[in-house]
């Protein structure tokens, strides 16, 4: 294992800059809220809310995609990135495929997302458009000949996203439980994006515990080929059930790919959630939040008090986990779903340590 260790005034240069004016925009945060950013300067030492990044393996991503560090002025000055403004500061979410059981869990789980992703993008609306059947997409699809399991192109669930981008959208978003691929010559892809056309797919498929062992319900019975625009296939077929590990790795991985919206590339300094991934194990160990050099470039971005987000993201996690999903009737009483956010509580921790910096000042 390899520790990647910045040193206190490499980290320094990339949050702040030596440029005068970036640095007076930095002065302008209080007291409180350069202590809890400068923490990042102490990575690696007991107590400190930020860790090194760990390089486990050749087959992780610094590794295998070595790529120039992104510090706040590069962020900054980059003329390409995009910006949320009054006429254009709305996510959506649109949902392809079904998500676990059909039905009021589905909906529950997608408006679960939806309000992380309100609270981790604090400022900014976030809202979900009418669920799509694949049929819908009108996009291709295949059977994976590794794995025996359906998947769809991203090409296609694109340019349909881009046919259904709100005028007011800052980016459209669509996530699915059914397995991708960019081109033939690809084994499978866990998302694509258009960055400059603020538009993205992801599938969280992989995300199941099980989806890598022979007994993986999606794996299709018979190896068949469907043909192209027969899209039965896909009635019934298996998705995940909704638990907490996958809702978890969904919130990060939503987020992390918003986040590539606003130009923030793959983080270098410090554990992110921002960091690249090439395979599960390696997503599982990024934190769920960033660290304080892409804290600070989505908030010159948003706009937002540090703590308000904080707390926000701490609402989210602690609020009643029993939430009542549709009208209750005498026929078909109201259905009680609890949020199950017990794979949160190192996050939960973390949010309430960063918040007591906010609160004294104190390291």
């Amino acid at each position: 294992m390899k520790v990647i260790q910045h040193t206190a005034e490499e980290l320094r240069t990339a949050l702040v800059s030596n440029s005068k004016d970036l640095a007076k925009i930095y002065s302008k945060y209080t007291k409180e809220e350069r202590c809890l950013l400068e923490e990042g300067f102490h990575s690696g030492q007991p107590g400190s809310l930020f860790q090194p990044i760990t390089v486990h393996s050749d087959s992780d991503w610094i590794s295998a995609h070595p790529e120039e560090p992104q510090d706040f002025e590069s962020f900054y000055r980059d003329s390409y990135r995009r910006t949320p403004d009054a006429s254009h500061n709305t996510i959506y979410i649109q949902t392809i495929g079904s998500f676990g059981e059909v039905g009021a869990l589905t909906d529950q789980h997608v408006e679960w997302l939806r309000d992380y992703c309100q609270a981790f993008f604090y400022g900014l609306s976030v809202k979900l458009l009418p669920a799509v059947t694949v049929s819908e997409t009108g996009c291709s699809f295949r059977v994976n000949s590794n794995s025996n399991n359906l998947q769809i192109l991203t090409g296609d669930l694109l340019r349909f996203l881009g046919n259904k981008k709100p005028k007011d959208a800052f980016c459209i978003v669509g996530i699915t439980m059914i397995d991708l691929y960019p081109e033939d010559s690809w084994n499978f892809v866990f998302g694509q994006a258009s960055l400059s056309m603020g538009m993205g797919v992801f599938s969280f498929a992989r995300y199941d515990d099980n989806f890598y062992t022979r007994g993986y319900a999606g794996r299709l019975k018979k190896r068949i080929q469907p043909r192209q625009g027969d899209y039965s296939v896909f009635e019934g077929y298996y998705t995940p059930p909704i638990t907490s590990t996958l809702l978890l790795r969904s919130c990060k991985t939503m987020t992390h790919e918003i986040g590539h919206m606003f130009g923030i590339r793959h983080c270098q300094w410090l554990n992110c959630v921002m960091q690249g991934s090439n395979h599960l194990e390696e997503s599982d160990r990024r934190p769920l939040d960033f660290c304080p050099i892409c804290l600070r470039k989505i908030h010159v971005s948003v706009g937002f008090k540090i703590a308000e987000r904080y707390k926000a993201l701490l609402h989210w996690m602690e609020e009643d986990r029993c939430q009542t999903s549709g009208p209750e009737t005498a026929s078909h009483p109201a259905t009680c779903f609890p949020k199950p956010t017990e794979a949160f509580h190192t996050s939960q921790q973390w949010l309430c340590r960063c918040l007591d910096r906010l609160e004294t000042g104190n390291r």
